[in-house]
């Protein structure tokens, strides 16, 4: 018997999502549960499993594909024997759960790390001083065709009115908002044609799609919208070198392995109570800043699909060796492919670091909605001057990106500054805890 499986609909406002690999082709004999396909949706990557065990008979999408919630993603000839179940009719948006009221919709699939961008956090502990009305308009419905229109427009589909029966957003919505005047600061329109790219020789060509594409639209975002400039700093680390020297085996001890980024994360917090400009988001629906009063840090770290962003919660109410535990612990999850969405939405602010590898300087992209992120660069010993004296030191370069519509020269200078003398003098950074 041929059992047609639909695109669930898994939650969040999500109505379609990217084919970004099948695990199986036509013919292939699968079991229960096995993963068949990896799916790219606005939040995450899903890896759906067969509901069946049989034989693939036909997959309904490619690799790169967009499937709408509600389409059939590929049919299994069931196993000769096997107990008969009736095919779940596709999910509606609509009032019900679409099986008719006889049947329990299918939980909700596996969730791995691939989120593509920022969040923001529901259950954020703390207060902010501006309510950020984008959360309220994270479901969205709206048809694929829809969706598309506001990409290619550059509309951001969640800021649009909705006038369609039960809050559905259509292109008449996407035209209009795209076309008024207030919606300049929230989207624009592409400055110029794809560009195709003659074939010049020996090449090899490689879809954009999946988790490379989601991080390409969220680093172009981030320049077209936020006002970016980079400082950068030289810090002398030489005390707080042999602060972590001392404390290493004290920190084995604990299980913990023990490096500068904790320390880092500790300076930055401390930097951004006393500069709150540079924890904040612009609402550009509202016109309003977004002060937070809590300290999510994002770490930037490389995972098997791409960068993405972890989240270290309530860094300020973190020690030293808490903040290092959970940063392995966030780290180790995005290399085994399964930090949860909570562990990678949310931040307020974010650290890129590539350790060793950290180079002697760049100017990272902002993570937006966020106004600020720091890169941090490799410590080195080089020749410095101290009281009229040439002498080695443990120096290492800080640069912040800024969104200069929200904060000037002066507030990322003098934060940057308050983070250094924090990393210079590490007794000062223990008396500023709390």
């Amino acid at each position: 018997m041929a059992f047609d499986f639909y695109m669930p609909d898994i939650g969040e406002g999500v109505v379609e999502g990217e084919i970004v690999a099948w695990k199986v082709k036509e013919g292939d004999v699968v079991k229960l549960d096995q993963p068949l396909v990896e799916v790219m949706t606005d939040k995450a990557t899903v890896e759906l499993p067969s509901p069946r065990a049989g034989t693939i008979k036909k997959l309904h999408f490619k690799d790169g594909d967009i499937a709408p919630v509600g389409k059939i993603l590929v049919t299994i000839e069931e196993e000769a024997g096997a107990k008969s179940v009736p095919a779940a009719p596709p999910p509606s948006h609509g009032h019900g759960n679409g099986n008719g009221g006889s049947k329990k919709p299918a939980p909700a699939p596996q969730m791995h790390a691939q989120v593509a961008h920022n969040v923001p956090s529901g259950s954020a502990s703390g207060g902010i001083e501006v309510v950020d009305a984008t959360t309220s308009r994270e479901r969205v419905l709206a048809t694929p065709a829809t969706r598309r229109l506001a990409r290619q427009l550059g509309v951001e589909i969640g800021r649009v009115p909705a006038t369609g029966k039960h809050g559905r957003v259509t292109t008449d919505d996407v035209k209009r908002f795209q076309n008024a005047p207030q919606a300049a600061t929230v989207a624009a329109k592409p400055a110029y044609a794809p560009m195709a790219i003659a074939k010049g020789g020996d090449e090899e060509r490689i879809p954009l799609r999946g988790m490379r594409k989601r991080i390409a639209e969220s680093m172009a975002r981030s320049k077209a919208t936020a006002a970016h400039f980079t400082y950068v700093e030289e810090i002398d680390m030489t005390e707080l070198v042999a602060v972590r020297d001392r404390a290493k085996s004290r920190a084995s001890e604990r299980g913990v392995k023990l490096n500068y980024l904790p320390f880092i994360v500790k300076a930055v917090v401390s930097g951004l109570k006393k500069w709150p400009m540079l924890n904040a988001s612009l609402d550009e629906a509202t016109q309003e800043i977004v002060r937070k009063k809590y300290y999510h840090i994002g770490i930037a770290a490389q995972g098997p699909q791409g960068l993405v962003v972890t989240v270290v919660r309530d860094a300020d109410k973190r020690s030293i060796f808490d903040l290092s535990k959970e940063i392995d612990r966030l780290a180790e999850a995005v290399r085994n492919n399964t930090a949860t969405r909570e562990e990678l939405t949310g931040s307020t602010f974010t650290i890129s670091s590539l350790g060793k590898l950290g180079g002697v300087l760049a100017t990272p992209i902002i993570n937006f909605p966020e106004v600020a992120i720091i890169g941090v660069h490799k410590i080195e010993e080089k020749p410095a001057v101290r009281n009229g004296q040439i002498v080695i030191r443990h120096l290492m370069n800080l640069s912040i990106s800024v969104d200069h519509r929200l904060a000037d020269g002066w507030d990322g200078a003098m934060f940057l500054q308050d983070v250094k003398s924090l990393l210079e003098d590490p007794t000062t950074m223990f008396m500023e805890m709390v």
